[in-house]
């Protein structure tokens, strides 16, 4: 992974560049399970229900509703999460404390495998429902191309959260380097900056330096008068 110091980022307060975030293998990651998210979300709530010939809806899935509000749960709360996450890898790098850190990248570990597998169900489910789906369930095919979308993103998507758990992973195991952070970093409290020596603030520099005498002081008695003998 790019990047050194703690978890993959560099010191704290270190400047972003967009267009190098943009550029990250993880970012590209984010937007694209963002993406396949809204369409699993989307493609059910918009198509995902016909009506057959009475008020009461249906879902597209085999009639079973079910299979739409898991659909639809995994896409939006998968939505979400790719939002927060984005925001959290945008401003890691101003996170001060190392264990804020290390508590962000291991709720990224367990919330990508997570949904990793929840995709995963959401796949097999709505395929296996879809399977099932009778013709006569589908007049004019209504709802197809929504059930065909739902069922392919949730595939989609199982590899994104896969690759970002990979990379979660790989932050977690690059660690810390201790020679970018102070005992305050460590704590959780904010670094502070020592006084420079030459400041009206500054301490000593060494309150240990021995008294130096002043120069010519080798005999400093008082030169004594004598009597001049006549």
């Amino acid at each position: 992974m790019d990047g050194v110091g703690s978890f993959g980022a560099g010191r704290t307060g270190t400047t972003v560049d967009p267009i190098t975030f943009a550029k990250q293998p993880q970012t590209i990651l984010r937007i694209l399970s963002w993406i396949f998210s809204l369409v699993v979300f989307a493609s059910i709530v918009n198509e995902g229900y016909v009506n057959l010939g009475s008020e009461r809806l249906h879902c597209v899935f085999n009639k079973n509703a079910d299979a739409c509000n898991y659909g639809v749960f995994v896409g939006l709360v998968g939505l979400l999460a790719c939002s927060f996450f984005f925001l959290l890898d945008y401003k890691f790098s101003s996170i001060s404390s190392v264990k804020d850190r290390k508590k962000a990248v291991m709720l990224e570990i367990g919330f990508s495998g997570f949904w990793t597998f929840l995709y995963f169900v959401s796949f097999c489910f709505l395929a296996n429902q879809w399977s099932r789906t009778k013709a006569d369930d589908l007049p004019l095919n209504q709802g197809a191309d929504a059930a065909r979308a739902a069922i392919a993103f949730s595939f989609f998507s199982i590899i994104t959260w896969a690759g970002l758990t990979v990379r979660a992973v790989q932050k977690y195991l690059l660690g810390t380097d201790m020679t970018l952070f102070t005992t305050e970093h460590m704590d959780g409290g904010a670094p502070t900056q020592p006084y420079p020596s030459n400041s009206p603030g500054g301490a000593p520099t060494d309150t240990t330096e021995a008294y130096q005498s002043p120069p010519f002081t080798e005999n400093n008695t008082a030169p004594t008068y004598q009597v001049p003998i006549y």
